[in-house]
Formats: C-alpha cells, sequence, structure tokens
C-alpha cells in the first residue's frame, strides 16, 4: 500500500470558525484539545483546476484513491478510534493509504467501495485512526428507482432539531476545502447528479452527531456512522440519541444515518 503523508500547523482559528458556524460557543485555542472530528478542517490537498473531476473533487487515479470508473462520490460512512486528545496549534502528520478497492454490482447498476485509513500523530503520539468508507456510482438514468430508505427508529430519549441551509453548507466546504459541486451548486446537483437540492455533506451529520454523543457522555473514544439517505438543505432533521446510538431522522420520518458511540473509560 502507497502511504501518503501530510503536515499540518492545526491553526486554532480555523476550528474556532466552524464552531461559530455550527452555532457553538468559541472554545478552542492554542493548547486546547480540538472537538471530535474537528481534524476534517486539517490536511487540506489543493489541487490546479486541471486536476479536478467534473464534481469539483481532485480526479480519481492517483496513489490514493484508484479509478474505479463510476463518476459520482458518495461518503457512505466511516469508524474513528480516539487514542489521545489532537491539540490545536502544535503540528500534525496525517499518514493515509487506501486499505481496500472493490467493484460490486447493486439494484441500481455498478458500484465501487474504497476504504481509506488515516493515522493523524502529533509528535510521537498517535492521536487518532479513522477510516473512510466511500462508494462510487453511475450516473442517474431516467428509469432508475431510488431505493426507499428504511424508516428510523422514534424511541430516543435525548434529541435535537436542526435546520440547513446554503450558507450553513458553503462555509462548511470551505473550512473542510471541499470542493464537491453536490454541496454548494444547485443546478449540478440536480440536472448532473439527479439530487432534488444541495446535499448536506455525511461528515457534517456526523459532526453534529459526534458534538451530541460528547455533549451527553464526555469524551469519546470510538464512533462509527453509516449513511442511508441523503438530507437536502431545504430539510429539518431530528438528531437522535438512545444511549450509545444515534441516528438521524429526516422529516418524513426516514432514516439518514445511523452511529454508535463509545465513551472513553474514566
Amino acid at each position: 500500500m502507497t502511504e501518503q503523508t501530510q503536515t499540518d500547523a492545526i491553526d486554532p482559528a480555523r476550528a474556532a470558525a466552524l464552531q461559530v458556524a455550527l452555532g457553538y460557543q468559541v472554545s478552542v485555542a492554542t493548547g486546547t484539545a480540538l472537538p471530535p472530528f474537528f481534524h476534517q478542517l486539517y490536511f487540506w490537498s489543493p489541487q490546479p483546476p486541471q486536476a479536478l473531476g467534473r464534481d469539483g473533487h481532485p480526479k480519481v487515479g492517483g496513489d490514493l484513491i484508484p479509478d474505479t470508473g463510476l463518476p459520482r462520490r458518495m461518503w457512505a460512512g466511516g469508524r474513528l478510534r480516539f487514542h489521545a486528545p489532537l491539540i490545536a496549534g502544535t503540528k500534525a502528520q496525517r499518514r493515509s493509504v487506501c486499505e481496500s478497492a472493490t467493484a460490486k454490482t447493486g439494484r441500481s447498476g455498478p458500484l465501487g467501495f474504497v476504504t481509506l485509513r488515516h493515522e493523524i500523530w502529533q509528535g510521537d503520539v498517535r492521536c487518532l485512526t479513522e477510516w473512510q468508507d466511500l462508494v462510487y456510482r453511475q450516473d442517474p438514468s431516467v428509469s432508475e428507482v431510488k431505493p426507499t430508505p428504511p424508516d428510523a427508529r422514534t424511541d430516543e430519549t435525548d434529541h435535537r432539531e436542526l435546520c440547513f441551509d446554503s450558507t450553513l453548507l458553503f462555509r462548511y466546504s470551505a473550512l473542510t476545502f471541499n470542493g464537491h459541486r453536490i454541496h454548494y451548486d444547485l443546478d449540478y446537483a440536480r440536472e448532473v447528479e439527479g439530487y432534488e437540492g444541495l446535499v448536506v455533506h455525511g461528515p457534517l451529520l456526523a459532526q453534529f452527531l459526534m458534538l451530541l454523543a460528547e455533549d451527553a457522555m464526555g469524551p469519546l473514544a470510538q464512533f462509527s456512522f453509516r449513511a442511508y439517505s441523503p438530507v437536502m438543505h431545504f430539510e429539518s432533521v431530528s438528531l437522535c440519541r438512545n444511549g450509545s446510538v444515534l441516528w438521524v431522522r429526516g422529516p418524513d420520518g426516514r432514516q439518514c444515518m445511523t452511529a454508535e458511540a463509545v465513551p472513553r473509560s474514566k
């Protein structure tokens, strides 16, 4: 496996900007621990325009992500292990590999599954390990029947209502340097990729769930999530929790995402 290595200064101003964008009070400063999943703001990989695909992402087929021959990309889920706090203002290194790449055929046609593994280190301390599960699909056809997502649970003991708009999606795209056009280009999202509106980032939904879990359970040791149905920018959703299980329920009751959190041992 070819390993890709990047370094970043972990600027606390970037984390503070995300806290403001999410509606949280600023708590991050040099020397403090980042909230869970805020490492998504770092380790950018800027590419020139000619190195981008039609969707605004860097073209696949390089050292890290193989070319599946399929044009539509979706972050389907992920798993995280938090080994030690990631400290703002301290230089960090991310080591990334493509752990697996497979091709399958589903009801909607060919699919490509790619799993990336990242480790983030500060000095000789491993702060976290993350697995990203990506799915690649073909373009939608007129005759394509979209699968019906399952109904979400309704037995939550803790929940928050959450609304989205194009401003939040733009800010999150900018802070994570995510050029995927489904999050800010409405015409592209509708006419090329077949969505009803702008797509809320899967990691943004996972971010809200992680913050909900940490607020209720304390610092996290592990977190895993899986996306089922995309959320559009004009929809309101419910962030739900029952024990260690969390989920995102759409306005029509559909299951959008599920997750499980494991708190750090005291």
